[in-house]
């Protein structure tokens, strides 16, 4: 009886239990923005779809409720502007269930239904991280992602590709969070089109070993991270761009890609001879001149591939080939701050150049168990470049403006020289070629140990290369203040051609430790041994005693040696020089010790640490007849702080320190008289002292999603004690210059940027942006105005403040922008204060983007750009820069463009540069391409995800319209209360 009373009670226990239910949870995300999911339905559904229970998800996205059911089930999540979700899961008999988190993905199908009364937001702050929605910047048909990101707030694109944001310089593309064409931002800014993009986002990425190991090892890479849309990221796009110019310009491009679940292939092609300045023309929204140099030509192949099995293996890899060729014409004119008698020079010089390089990259990661992570970075480069340059200068007493016009030609030489103005003119021409084959890898090894924050890390670097560089070099120089034997003028040559091959290899091993201490407090130990050994040996050929004629019949060409070398009377090595050849070998021994604190907390993150770094040095040297065989041990300290403090997910306050000891060069250490170059004698100093620098960093950025508003302001400060400057004297009578480095303090810096971007009405159609900065520099020099005098301390401080403007009215077919800019330099120099410059360089003007319903788009810009403050009144101009262009699609789905585009249709854009430091000013003028038509035709083969998804393709058309999926917004009308569906293509 007493069996089964207990038997009975057992299975009264059992139902109770089961009637108390399992707690089924789990959080609800958007999959792009990662921002919790409000008044979502989520059900509970047996595998035959009956409907068992369900929740609605709160304010964080998060939901919950109890079932006493058990066993397979579907999850069925459903809300407005998503798709619907089904997950599979199993609750156990009488136990508690999480789910996780659970990102969900926009709905172009669902979208389509809604009406939408909003603009997208422009810049979305969250932490620090800026993310830009492609669909508020609207750019002309068929351009690049270039176009695009020059339009952002606080972006700026250089004509060597080189992207900065905020002040700070983009190392690294990713396309999605994955790498895409590691080690150039060139391919994705001229290939990409706009029409795929979605997000762009910028932020600071740390680099693999501190992403593993959470260690701030101060390698930090800004990266620009392109967002593909929604319902593209699945099947084939294919872009193919020709076109055809006046003045035989052309611009071909070429994109493959295909991507699935795991798979992600882009191929591209592009062969143009435009400089890539993509649309508008580089004058237009006050960019003065374009910042193009030369005329340039350039052909690309080049491959990405990326691999995720979504558990284990992640694999990045690239390869590209690239070929150029350059015809650049530059005129210069400098003011060298050497002389209370001036020292003025100009130049013209012509340079040709052809490259051809092979460039291969690879990362794999693989995580054979939830504890392990294996990482292998391979890479090769091979590259051969080919150079002809002519250079044609003189140097004067003072500025030749105030008497010439062209102080270059052969009368004002003549006027200049009946004057005493002239010091020397130097004529120059040249053959170069360079060859670089490098290969390198990397090997790193992490371990969890245990989830509480312990781990450890080993990593191996190793890198072997080879360079072959000959050079080919006539030179005549005329000195008219420095009389020779018989009273007249002296002048010299040097004829010379030397070979240098260079041979490099280094490896390295590092470990590093993680302890945790109490909670969320980790001190990180980081040991790492490095050794570099690096050999040149360079033999030099004098030619110089054959007479400054003596190859004046030949033109140079590409490697076009063996015409000089056939003139000569006897073998090439009688005339080889061991005074001006050199040979070396340079081995470096370093160790680094780093120690850090870690604490982190749900409002802060703070590192604190330093860095010891023992280094030995063996330098052996054959220059100028003198043998050195010489070693060096010094420690080098470096100190870090960083400090973040998270107001909340959209306001972020960061603070970051970082002080560093550099090492004067060894060959900057040895008492060696370099006369080589008998106008730019080089000495050394074997009294240097190490340097110092202190950098500090205060970012800031808050966003208020109510009224579409960003705010970023940031500070930089960095200074240099003990910094290495050059002890320049200047000789008076030949115009030449003697320098010799020489430890200063006085070198300082600092800059400063406000951004403010906000909607003016509640549905964004109206929108006003401002990017102001500014900039102070100090630099310090010492500097001899003769031989006869003691060397004084000249310092340059150069004040710069800009500011760019501008308000926008966007709606379903019009956007209409107004923008202007300025930026004032006040310089001084105390040596030369009679030429101290206060310069300003404004522009302003609208773009106008039309965009009818049958297809056709007009875009155009017409900015007037001007300077003012120039000592040369040839620099004080104003420049009227108009740009348009005129498309139209075709075809069901529009997928084939041809597009009309007009460069500076007003022919008044110029090309200068000024470049201002403590030894000179420097004002540069290039050839460029400026003003030509150009008939594009583009065809877009798109096979991506679902019909609706594939319309998003057409351009700007159809973003324009609607705004950009993942903005939350205003509800359309029908939306249950609390839904926050996303603004639509």
């Amino acid at each position: 009886m007493r069996k089964v009373f207990l038997l009975i009670l057992l299975a009264m226990v059992s139902v109770m239990a089961s009637a108390q239910g399992a707690k089924l949870t789990g959080t609800l995300v958007d999959r792009d923005t990662r921002e919790p999911l409000t008044q979502a339905t989520v059900q509970l559904l047996k595998t035959d779809s009956t409907f068992i229970t369900g929740a609605i998800s709160d304010n964080n996205g998060r939901f919950s409720f109890t079932t006493s059911a058990s066993g397979r089930f579907l999850l069925k999540i459903t809300i407005i502007g998503y798709q619907t979700t089904y997950r599979r899961i199993l609750i156990p008999t009488g136990r508690d269930l999480s789910v996780g988190t659970i990102a969900l993905g926009t709905d172009a199908v669902m979208l389509k239904g809604a009406t939408v009364t909003g603009q997208a937001t422009k810049v979305v702050l969250k932490e620090d991280t800026f993310i830009y929605n492609a669909s508020a910047y609207r750019t002309p048909e068929g351009s690049t992602v270039e176009e695009l990101v020059k339009r952002l707030p606080g972006a700026e694109v250089g004509d060597d590709g080189k992207i900065t944001i905020n002040g700070k310089e983009v190392k690294k593309i990713l396309i999605d969070g994955k790498e895409f064409m590691t080690g150039d931002t060139k391919t994705a800014l001229k290939n990409l089109p706009t029409s795929i993009i979605d997000k762009i986002k910028t932020y600071d990425q740390r680099s693999d070993l501190s992403r593993v190991t959470g260690i701030d090892d101060g390698e930090e890479q800004t990266v620009l991270d392109f967002g593909i849309k929604e319902g593209m990221n699945k099947g084939l796009f294919g872009n193919a761009d020709l076109s055809a110019g006046n003045h035989g310009r052309y611009a071909e491009r070429l994109m493959d890609a295909y991507f699935n679940s795991k798979w992600r292939v882009m191929l591209f092609g592009g062969a143009n001879n435009t400089n890539d300045m993509g649309f508008p023309g580089g004058g237009g929204r006050g960019r003065f001149g374009g910042g193009r140099q030369g005329l340039n030509a350039s052909k690309m192949v080049g491959v990405n591939m990326n691999y995720d099995d979504g558990q284990r293996l992640k694999i990045d890899g690239s390869l590209r080939w690239n070929h150029s060729d350059g015809d650049v014409r530059t005129q210069s004119a400098v003011e060298n701050f050497v002389s209370r008698m001036g020292a003025y020079s100009n130049s013209i010089g012509q340079r040709y150049t052809r490259g051809n390089s092979w460039d291969g990259r690879m990362r794999v990661e693989w995580r054979p168990d939830t504890l392990t992570n294996i990482m292998f970075r391979p890479s090769f480069t091979v590259s051969q470049d080919d150079g002809i340059a002519l250079n044609r200068s003189a140097t004067f007493m003072l500025d030749p403006y105030q008497y010439v016009t062209d102080p270059l030609s052969t009368s004002s030489i003549a006027q200049l020289v009946a004057d005493s103005l002239v010091v020397n003119t130097r004529n120059n021409s040249g053959i170069t070629y360079r060859d670089v084959r490098r290969t390198a890898a990397m090997l790193q090894y992490n371990r969890r140990l245990g989830n509480n924050g312990r781990n450890f890390t080993l990593r191996v670097d190793g890198s072997y290369g080879e360079t072959q560089a000959d050079n080919l070099s006539l030179t005549n120089v005329h000195l008219y203040r420095l009389r020779n034997v018989l009273g007249q003028d002296s002048t010299y040559q040097t004829n010379r051609y030397s070979l240098a091959p260079v041979k490099n290899w280094s490896y390295s091993a590092q470990a590093t430790y993680s302890e945790p201490l109490w909670r969320a407090i980790f001190l990180q130990f980081s040991y790492k041994f490095k050794y570099s050994y690096s050999k040149s040996d360079r033999q030099t050929y004098d030619f110089s005693p054959l007479g400054e004629n003596f190859f004046a019949a030949l033109s140079p060409a590409y490697r076009g040696w063996d015409s000089y070398i056939g003139r000569l009377t006897h073998p090439l090595a009688n005339y080889s020089d061991e005074a001006l050849s050199r040979y070396s070998e340079y081995k470096n021994y370093t160790n680094e010790l780093e120690l850090m604190l870690r604490i982190i907390r749900s409002a802060y993150k703070f590192n604190i640490g330093v860095m010891l770094q023992p280094q030995k040095s063996h330098f052996i040297q054959n220059y100028q007849g003198v043998n050195t065989d010489t070693t060096r041990t010094v420690t080098n300290f470096s100190p870090t702080l960083d400090f973040r403090y998270r107001f909340s997910k959209v306001s972020n306050l960061r603070i970051n320190y970082r002080g560093t000891t550099t090492q004067p060069s060894m060959t900057d250490l040895l008492d060696i008289n370099d006369d080589s170059d008998p106008l730019n004698i080089l000495r050394g100093n074997p009294g240097l002292k190490p340097s110092f620098t202190n950098n500090f960093r205060l970012f800031y950025n808050n966003y208020v999603q109510r009224r579409q508003r960003s705010i970023m302001t940031f500070l930089d400060y960095n200074n240099t004690r003990n910094s290495i400057s050059n002890r320049v004297t200047y000789d008076e009578t030949t115009g030449g210059r003697v320098s010799r480095p020489e430890n200063i303090n006085g070198n300082w810096s600092a800059a400063g940027a406000f951004m403010f971007n906000t909607a003016i009405d509640s549905t964004g159609y109206w929108n006003v942006s401002t990017f102001t900065n500014a900039h102070y520099n100090h630099y310090v020099s010492y500097l001899s105005p003769n031989r006869s005098t003691s060397s004084v301390k000249s310092a340059t401080r150069s004040l710069s403040l800009g500011e760019r403007l501008g308000g926008s009215y966007r709606n379903s077919w019009l956007e209409l922008e107004l923008d202007g800019s300025f930026n004032y330099t006040h310089s001084r120099n105390r040596l030369q204060s009679v030429n101290n410059l206060d310069t300003w360089q404004f522009a302003y003007g609208a773009t106008l983007n039309l965009t009818a319903p049958w297809g056709m788009s007009l875009s155009t810009d017409l900015h007037q750009n001007s300077r003012r403050g120039y000592s040369d009144h040839a620099m004080n101009t104003d420049e009227l820069v108009w740009n348009a262009q005129l498309a139209q699609s075709f075809l069901k789905g529009r997928p084939l463009t041809v597009s009309l585009q007009f460069y500076d249709i007003l022919h008044n854009q110029s090309n200068l540069s000024r470049t201002i430091n403590a030894l000179q000013r420097s004002d540069t003028s290039y050839n460029s391409i400026n003003s030509y038509a150009m008939l594009h035709v583009i065809y877009r083969l798109n096979l991506f995800g679902t019909r609706d998804s594939r319309r998003g393709m057409r351009g700007s058309d159809d973003r324009s319209r609607f705004g950009d999926p993942g903005e939350r917004g205003h509800r359309p009308p029908g939306a249950p209360g609390g839904g926050r569906p996303p603004f639509m293509h």
